[in-house]
């Protein structure tokens, strides 16, 4: 029961903004089952305690229902009807399942930690990112709008890593830990990357103006990138084969085969007692 006339009056003015908000967009926590059970789709490794459904084509058909519900808010922001461009995303998950095969592969055979491939695709937060990336790159390719961002920041809310569905990245990435890393929207990252926690591939500074042009770094084939670097720029590219070392403050490009590392004076002193 309304109780109060500040309550009333709040409720009269939520009505009068309703024409503040241009478009309606779909339901973050129905964005976050989609992409889980996507994820179960393509990787069943883990089993409910309560009894599920392993039907793959039904799966697959409530898959297509959900993706075609999640883009009907969109309404008049899409090129296509919601119904056609489901398909148009399920056509490309042979191609998306095999690349993630590659990243899965690359954290399996590399990280000393990992007890196999079942480990990495069931709870690894660097996988589960990449994976999300994937899936909302394709549909970001598909020239859906504001959707794909939608499944990166639950992603990032899920992980702590935060890789825009803009950027381009190559096959066999490999994130270390992953808490920290931020990856923006015009990042390009070739094959055989690996990425530690904390960092960012970034812009040198942020202004609306730059929108459509190329403002975070491009990162070269067999690059290994160590916990809290952040490098930036546009212009800015790190040659294949190099190893740039933690804390490094990165705003030019560097050569292949490079080695570049931060270097800091620590002081250790006996405790006075």
């Amino acid at each position: 029961m309304i109780s109060s006339d500040q309550t009333i009056s709040l409720l009269e003015h939520l009505h009068e903004q309703r024409n503040l908000f241009r478009y309606k967009l779909p339901s973050r926590p129905d964005a976050g089952r989609f992409i889980d059970q996507l994820m179960r789709l393509l990787f069943p490794v883990t089993q409910d305690c309560q009894s599920a459904t392993h039907d793959v084509g039904r799966t697959y058909q409530l898959l297509n229902d959900q993706l075609v519900c999640l883009l009907q808010p969109l309404g008049g922001l899409l090129h296509e009807d919601p119904e056609k461009i489901a398909p148009l995303f399920f056509d490309q998950l042979r191609t998306i399942y095999d690349d993630l095969l590659y990243d899965a592969r690359a954290i399996a055979e590399n990280d000393p930690a990992s007890h196999g491939f079942e480990e990495v695709v069931a709870v690894y937060p660097g996988f589960y990112a990449i994976a999300v990336y994937r899936f909302a790159h394709a549909l970001l390719l598909l020239d859906v709008p504001m959707l794909p961002r939608m499944l990166t920041e639950y992603a990032h809310s899920q992980t702590g890593i935060d890789i825009h569905p803009g950027a381009v990245i190559g096959r066999s990435f490999f994130i270390d830990h992953g808490t920290g890393i931020v990856i923006g929207e015009t990042t390009v990252i070739g094959e055989n990357v690996k990425l530690y926690q904390g960092v960012t591939l970034g812009a040198t500074h942020v202004a609306k103006n730059m929108a459509h042009k190329k403002r975070h770094p491009t990162i070269e084939d067999n690059v290994v990138i160590y916990a809290n670097a952040t490098i930036l720029g546009g212009k800015t590219v790190v040659g294949h084969d190099s190893v740039i070392g933690g804390n490094v403050w990165l705003t030019n490009s560097v050569e292949p085969y490079s080695l570049v590392y931060h270097q800091s004076q620590i002081e250790v002193k006996a405790k006075e007692v």
